[in-house]
């Protein structure tokens, strides 16, 4: 089978594994993966963490949680170019449903916060939700010892480290530096300084933040996808419906489902290759218990 015809299979779900309904109510083990896919960005993530055990598996009562959104552009949601903000809504509404004592929302963008955070629909949404939404304030940076195998410092908003639970929870785009940009990427609005530097050494530098960082849950949005002029694209014809959110603990393994979204093999993504050399993480999607399914 060529490569391009076995990323085809992956993405219609053929080599997925398809659970009936009530599977984990049986008492069965919880999948690596849910792959869910529907109509509704806010039905799908919710359906994708109830596929996992439910958000008690990841939030417990008393914690303050940081979501981390991609809020990186001055763009609409129908630009696909910052994530959905019907899941990072739903998101937030369940760690609060779950007993956190706070959910915060925080990024650093390119463009100018005032703008994306609200051009996104992320702000409101947020705070309808319960959210308290944070602006990137230079006064909560802080130079931290990363202990990376290429990046060893750098400075860090506070509140991502003083949180007790993380969840990452990035868009799906392609990207001109790294081909795509996925979960790891996500983390660079984690930090203050100059970020150009990192496009150095951008596939090492990533991966060290992915296990700095280390979220309890990642949810990726691929709701739309933007599959042309990343990462902000600008046009309507830049993104695609593509109605699905992949979540999962393992933060390379939910990277490697999406990156089949783009018809990109996940061993075709150094950062992927060399994360899953470490030891972070699989990409080896025939490896994992994948639960697919349309709601």
């Amino acid at each position: 089978m060529k490569r391009r015809e076995f990323i085809k299979d992956l993405a219609v779900g053929g080599l997925l594994l398809n659970f009936q309904p009530g599977l984990l109510a049986q008492g069965k083990k919880s999948p690596d993966l849910a792959w869910i896919q529907g109509e509704s960005p806010a039905q799908i993530t919710q359906e994708a963490i109830s596929s996992l055990g439910g958000i008690r598996q990841f939030i417990s009562r008393g914690d303050v949680v940081v979501v981390k959104p991609n809020i990186g552009w001055d763009r609409i949601p129908t630009q696909a170019a910052c994530t959905n903000p019907e899941v990072i809504k739903t998101l937030i509404e369940l760690s609060l449903e779950a007993g956190a004592k706070e959910v915060k929302v925080l990024d650093n963008p390119c463009n100018p916060a005032n703008r994306t955070y609200a051009r996104s629909g992320i702000a409101d949404a947020a705070k309808e939700a319960g959210a308290k939404v944070l602006f990137p304030n230079p006064h909560k940076l802080k130079k931290m010892a990363l202990k990376g195998e290429w990046l060893k410092e750098w400075e860090v908003y506070t509140d991502f480290v003083e949180a007790d639970k993380i969840i990452n929870a990035p868009i799906a785009k392609t990207h001109s530096l790294c081909r795509l940009t996925l979960g790891f990427k996500n983390w660079l609005g984690a930090l203050g300084g100059n970020r150009n530097q990192l496009h150095q050494k951008l596939d090492q530098a990533i991966i060290d933040l992915a296990a700095f960082f280390n979220p309890c849950l990642t949810v990726m949005d691929g709701y739309r996808i933007l599959i042309r002029n990343g990462p902000q694209g600008g046009r309507l014809s830049d993104a695609k419906l593509f109605k699905t959110v992949v979540a999962g603990v393992d933060y390379v393994a939910v990277d490697a489902a999406a990156a089949t979204f783009f018809e990109v093999a996940p061993q075709d993504l150094p950062f992927l290759r060399i994360a899953h050399q470490k030891g972070l993480g699989e990409i080896d999607l025939e490896k994992l218990r994948i639960e697919k399914r349309t709601v």
